[in-house]
């Protein structure tokens, strides 16, 4: 059996105080188990379901299905014709923060979009009269759009700039922004992918960084009542809960928002509503997740098109 590394042993001390918990999260990730497959649903699932399902969660939205294991999905016929998505169920996790806003969403600008899981999810859910994905990272973006074709995700419209320039150009116009933030990607480990130098504490506080910034220019695209949701796939708290506190204390006209379907999974490392999912939990390699509401008072600005054809639109769908 491989040894645990000194970065991870210190990393699960932090994580959990029984040491139990603390054995069965470095078991999850240096001995990976599979989870089971999962897919979201673009069209109308057919009368007779081509997958054996597993039971439902009582908040899982009906346009997610878990699958028992041995299905592979991926190979089937309607998976190349944009019946479903493929994703781990932890990005279902964090994204179901989303199905808490029962307001009505004109425009959802998806930060970091790539390979596009969260923003078909979001488009699912909450019907948005226009989606934005934007994906900084250029040889990401042949994976997002083709994803997005595929699925037949639309209207859509499809940027690869950095997050300040959005900020300056979009400001106070989106009723939700999501940042699937980049990040050190130690969940990687428990799909028994690599993920090298991902404990490493100069890996960890450079995404830490790069994440703040991220957040902290996103959040001038939320208008006033608009929402902010941040999710990370990795365990560090420095990429999450820190973040959080880093930004709550900087940006105060936002506050996060208690999900009371997902309250089990509170995160004990700060009293800020966020929360997390570990591999030891069986459901999928683990993510992070919380939602920020701006709570100032006022109307947003209304988005012109032709502020969207300066910033070089790369496709629309």
């Amino acid at each position: 059996m491989e040894k645990p590394s000194n970065l991870l042993l210190k990393l699960a001390r932090r994580l959990f105080e029984n040491p139990d918990n603390q054995e069965k999260f470095i078991q999850a990730l240096i001995s990976p188990q599979p989870f089971h497959p999962c897919i979201i649903w673009c069209q109308n699932k057919p009368e007779i379901l081509p997958f054996s399902v597993e039971y439902s969660l009582s908040w899982q939205p009906t346009f997610v299905d878990r699958l028992q294991f041995g299905e592979k999905p991926g190979q089937h016929p309607l998976h190349h014709q944009g019946y479903f998505y493929c994703l781990d169920f932890s990005s279902v996790f964090a994204a179901s923060v989303l199905l808490t806003i029962s307001q009505p969403v004109k425009l959802v600008f998806d930060m970091c979009a790539a390979p596009g899981g969260k923003s078909i999810f979001t488009w699912q859910a909450l019907q948005p009269e226009l989606l934005i994905c934007n994906e900084v990272i250029g040889k990401r973006l042949g994976m997002l759009i083709s994803n997005l074709k595929r699925c037949h995700i639309s209207p859509c419209t499809l940027f690869n700039r950095d997050s300040s320039i959005l900020a300056e150009n979009l400001p106070h116009s989106c009723n939700l922004v999501l940042v699937d933030a980049p990040c050190t990607g130690q969940s990687l480990l428990a799909k028994g992918e690599k993920a090298p130098g991902c404990f490493h504490p100069t890996a960890i506080n450079k995404s830490a960084n790069r994440q703040k910034r991220i957040i902290a220019n996103s959040s001038q695209l939320v208008a006033p009542q608009g929402y902010l949701a941040y999710m990370t796939c990795t365990y560090s708290p420095e990429e999450n809960e820190q973040v959080c506190e880093w930004f709550l204390s900087r940006f105060p006209q936002f506050e996060a928002v208690k999900i009371n379907h997902l309250q089990n999974y509170q995160s004990h490392l700060t009293e800020i509503p966020c929360y997390r999912l570990f591999p030891q939990d069986r459901l999928g390699a683990g993510a992070f997740t919380v939602l920020f509401r701006n709570i100032e008072d006022g109307q947003g600005k209304e988005l012109e098109p032709e502020i969207l054809n300066d910033l070089n639109i790369i496709q629309q769908l």
